[in-house]
């Protein structure tokens, strides 16, 4: 299979890149800058593409370019600090520029240069975020593009098939960016248009099928869209293998155990076991008011009840399917090239060995949009492959301070209200993710002749194209109150409801 290779620098846009070269219907995967040569030798990638990174190309110890992707000899884009090092590692000469370029810019560029080919003649708006610049280009080198702050905004070797952009491409702030993917992917390197999920469906059935043979899967399915992906694959794929479980910790949104059996057990006919758990879970959260403390006390007993349920079918079940998808690998192993860890995500990292079962993961390079894309493949109900991201942890994490069923119960209400009516306006689609969160403080309110002392829901919603950043969105101000005077007055215990309208960052887009 034909496939790009992306260099990891550091950058916060890397995974940028590869959502566009995915959209581009060509494969990718993303890899530290030093992966080692034989690695690279091995993936055969059928061209290269370094990030940007947020160190400085000239400080003492900075992160540098291996001659593997050279002597690979493939097309090579480097990307800002890509490009920088790679004009160093080949002889160019780079300066710390006195004047930085942060933000939006405009780049005159050579029309004529396999990267802008047809592209409109007029000056390109591009995103620009660098301290750095190539002063002057190494030799085979010619000058494709020029900024009023950098004498070097784009160089190419057109023999060697060897190109550097100073600006962002894979940015929406870049104009034409896409198109400059484009030409290098599908032109430059001849990628055909394969990466499809009708196509991901027939490898990676192969693939289940060859290693699983007649061993059984057991797969615990959330009602969150990663997991019903990942179970309607592999019953296309192994049927009556699979057995799926769903553990009802008490923190589900409203009607999703009901949701997940009508599809999968009464639909596609998969072997579904539901368990109850969820005064385990809420006696093991009493008192609990951190957040990562919570996280943990839920991840442990999810184990526990996988493993119990494994041990009933130790004599068929070899494997533990896990909705891990690309970002999450990303984001929990970090990059290798400073890049800090964002965050642990219980599904990634393998298994506790006393579970004495098989990891299968085969979501494991599909961005969101392509594993929803897979969920419309494989015929699941668009309304369930469409649903906003849910925390694994459930309501346990918007239940702020302690968890208790009688709080949860409350915002999974006041949550109920608001998808209802996103959904009856239509509007739940204009948003990447809406939630509603209980605070853990009081207010003082009145109802009827009386005076009341309770609780707070915040609502959240945003809009995102990565879910690196957001926006908050910007709801109508009467369908928010329309949900406000709902809730305040459906749910009982709630006399004030609040909306969040911070983005991300500096905050985040779950408050826990």
């Amino acid at each position: 299979m034909q496939k790009i290779l992306i260099l990891d620098y550091g950058s916060q846009y890397t995974q940028l890149i590869a959502r566009k070269i995915r959209e581009l219907q060509a494969y990718c995967e993303i890899h530290p800058h030093d992966w080692l040569a034989e690695n690279i030798n091995a993936f055969a990638p059928s061209g290269i593409i370094l990030s940007g990174g947020p160190n400085s190309a000239m400080a003492a110890g900075a992160p540098a370019i291996q001659p593997a992707v050279f002597s690979a000899g493939v097309p090579v884009l480097g990307l800002c600090y890509g490009m920088q090092v790679m004009a160093l590692a080949l002889g160019g000469e780079v300066e710390v520029a006195t004047h930085h370029e942060y933000g939006q810019a405009t780049v005159h560029a050579d029309h004529t240069a396999s990267l802008f080919a047809g592209l409109p003649q007029e000056p390109l708006p591009v995103l620009m975020s660098h301290g750095d610049r190539v002063l002057r280009p190494p030799a085979g080198f010619t000058i494709i593009a020029k900024s009023d702050s950098s004498p070097v905004a784009a160089m190419a070797d057109e023999t060697r098939r060897l190109y550097g952009l100073q600006f962002h491409p894979e940015t929406a702030h870049t104009l034409h960016g896409r198109e400059i993917l484009e030409r290098f992917v599908r032109g430059i390197c001849q990628v055909k248009a394969t990466w499809t999920m009708s196509n991901f469906v027939t490898r990676e059935t192969e693939v289940i099928r060859r290693r699983v043979g007649d061993e059984g899967v057991l797969l615990g399915l959330s009602g969150g869209v990663d997991s019903a992906v990942v179970a309607a694959l592999l019953h296309h794929a192994i049927g009556e293998q699979l057995h799926c479980v769903l553990v009802d910790h008490g923190l589900m949104r409203a009607g999703e155990a009901d949701e997940v059996k009508t599809v999968f057990e009464d639909h596609f006919g998969v072997n579904l076991t539901i368990i109850n758990a969820a005064d385990k879970f809420f006696s093991a959260l009493r008192g609990v008011e951190d957040p990562e403390e919570k996280r943990r006390h839920i991840g442990r007993l999810f184990v526990e009840e996988f493993e119990a349920q494994a041990r009933k079918f130790s004599d068929t079940v070899r494997w533990l399917a896990q909705g891990t998808i690309y970002p999450d690998v990303v984001e929990s192993a970090g990059d290798g090239a400073g890049k800090a860890v964002i965050k642990s995500h219980h599904n990634v990292g393998g298994l506790p060995e006393r579970l004495n079962l098989k990891l299968l993961e085969p979501l494991r390079n599909l961005f969101k949009d392509e594993v929803r894309q897979l969920g419309l493949t494989l015929s699941l109900p668009e309304r369930l492959v469409q649903r906003h991201p849910f925390p694994g942890p459930g309501l346990a994490v918007r239940v702020l301070g302690e968890v208790t069923p009688e709080r949860a119960e409350i915002a999974r209400q006041a949550d109920a209200v608001y998808m209802e009516e996103l959904e009856t306006t239509t509007l739940y689609a204009t948003v990447s993710q809406a939630f509603a969160v209980l605070l853990p403080v009081r207010s003082v309110g009145v109802m009827g002749d009386d005076r009341t002392y309770d609780n707070v829901v915040a609502l959240r919603a945003v809009t995102t194209d990565d879910f690196m950043t957001a926006d908050w969105a910007r709801l109508p101000d009467d369908f928010l109150a329309r949900v406000s005077s709902r809730i305040i007055n459906t749910v009982a215990g709630v006399n004030r409801v609040v909306y969040d309208i911070s983005s991300k960052p500096p905050a985040t887009v779950e408050w826990e």
